[in-house]
């Protein structure tokens, strides 16, 4: 990997680890989600990164993919997972925590399953490669599934974790957070690490529509205000996800409008919430580790 790209990623995960500890700060119970959201990316263009994706907060059985809409009067509340990322010109540092709400004992041994998960993988990792030996994606699964079920929980097993390549946060390979038959070799490259511990059944589900969208083609569309929404997108976001809010916000509630049309001509896919299939909690905790040519491993949200 070119030094640039090196030092725009490690740059990344510096505004990133600064940003999580501000969110640390300002969460607090019965919060309005869309004020924490604001105040998280604000502080992420403030630090000089941008967010590689809209800010999801997603309460107790909501596993991910929960942001709030421009309207929205959500409070937090809960087992509250926060996931946000950085990335400079498409080159991402993604990251989450989970904090209890509650002051509730369960919640805590959850969130402690998750961090433990991600801690032990990421040791593993780092241990292997600097004693110049291969690690597999099983392996790493292995070690998230194994610490989960000694803190007496269940991993998520169709959540994962996922490699990453400039402007593109899902690039092809799933790192998964259970025991696999997947024999592949960890390669020099950039990887968001993201164990995901339940109280529950350990899968989940398509919930609702989220108001997190992708693009996914730029081919003609009539409508005028969709063709304004389309150009904002293309010119804003690239290939990284977007949300309906920061549309609304740069061009008005016309824009939910013209994001219904897109979607509806193929322009656009908006992903789903994901809900624990028994309604039961859910924690995640999740790194970014970039692995050099070298074997060694950096974490660059530490």
């Amino acid at each position: 990997m070119e030094s640039s790209k090196k030092e725009k990623i490690i740059k990344a995960g510096k505004i990133a680890s600064e940003v999580r500890d501000y969110a640390r700060g300002i969460i607090k119970k019965d919060t309005p989600l869309i004020e924490i959201v604001e105040k998280i990316e604000s502080k992420i263009f403030e630090l000089g990164g941008k967010p590689a994706f809209p800010t999801t907060l997603s309460i107790d059985n909501v596993a991910a993919h929960y942001t709030p809409s421009y309207d929205d009067k959500t409070l937090s509340k809960g087992l509250l997972k926060i996931d946000f990322g950085v990335h400079i010109d498409g080159w991402t540092a993604d990251n989450a925590f989970s904090v209890d709400l509650e002051n509730n004992e369960e919640n805590k041994r959850l969130i402690k399953a998750s961090q433990d998960a991600l801690e032990n993988s990421i040791k593993l990792i780092k241990e292997k490669l600097e004693n110049n030996l291969s690690v597999n994606l099983t392996e790493i699964g292995t070690e998230i599934s194994k610490t989960i079920e000694s803190n007496n929980f269940f991993p998520v097993i169709n959540l994962t974790g996922h490699s990453m390549e400039q402007y593109n946060l899902h690039s092809g390979i799933s790192i998964p957070n259970i025991e696999t038959s997947i024999d592949l070799e960890l390669e020099p490259g950039l990887y968001a690490i993201e164990p995901f511990a339940t109280n529950g059944s350990g899968k989940v589900h398509d919930g609702k529509p989220s108001g997190i969208y992708e693009l996914k083609s730029e081919k003609n569309v009539r409508s005028p205000i969709a063709r304004e929404v389309l150009s904002l997108i293309i010119n804003e976001y690239n290939t990284l996800p977007f949300c309906s809010r920061w549309i609304v916000k740069k061009i008005g509630s016309k824009a939910i409008f013209g994001l219904k049309q897109l979607e509806e001509n193929g322009n656009l896919y908006q992903f789903p919430e994901l809900i624990e299939i028994s309604d039961s909690r859910v924690s995640q905790t999740e790194h970014t580790i970039l692995i050099d040519k070298n074997g060694k491993v950096i974490i660059t949200t530490e």
